[in-house]
């Protein structure tokens, strides 16, 4: 008993920690902040549930985000089975928050929205790689994928971004 607590302190000060960087993951994951919110909600309690499972020597970080994307995965999969549709359409997704300099604002957003636009599986590779930094070894052991399938989700992303760049500067 007091070892769980004690491993339940130690998994809440991680927490504390790395919950800037998880909140931003659930809002590449999910597209939606208030989504986002309550996923990074139920993946912080399922890691304090869990935390007898966490091993000493293991990445936190790599623990978490895997325990996100699995809940996240089994929230698609009970809303598909519910409703048989997804979480949440991309018009609905709305970025409005105040920045003190409104190109850069601009800017963020369009690459924002962008690659929220991008099929899941796509989007969420990009989201751990370049936007949380992991290696793609990392990141297809988060998502339980090989490594060559991050590669090439990766590769499509960009083509489709650079395309979707390249249709709007033709456009101007």
């Amino acid at each position: 008993m007091f070892f769980k607590k004690s491993q339940q302190r130690q998994i809440g000060q991680h927490l504390e920690e790395i919950f800037p960087r998880l909140w931003r993951y659930c809002l590449t994951l999910t597209g939606k902040r208030h989504l986002a919110d309550d996923l990074a909600q139920a993946a912080c309690l399922r890691a304090l549930e869990k935390s007898d499972n966490f091993k000493s020597g293991t990445k936190f970080d790599r623990w978490l985000f895997t325990i996100t994307y699995r809940l996240w995965i089994d929230e698609l999969r009970k809303k598909a089975v519910r409703t048989g549709h997804g979480l949440f359409s991309i018009e609905d997704i709305n970025l409005s928050d105040p920045s003190p300099n409104p190109e850069s604002h601009l800017m963020i957003n369009e690459t924002v929205n962008k690659i929220l636009k991008l099929p899941e599986a796509q989007r969420i590779a990009v989201g751990l790689v370049y936007m949380e930094g992991y290696s793609y070894k990392e990141a297809s052991n988060i998502l339980d994928i090989p490594i060559g399938t991050i590669m090439s989700r990766l590769s499509a992303a960009r083509v489709k971004l650079s395309d979707k760049t390249t249709q709007k500067s033709k456009a101007v």
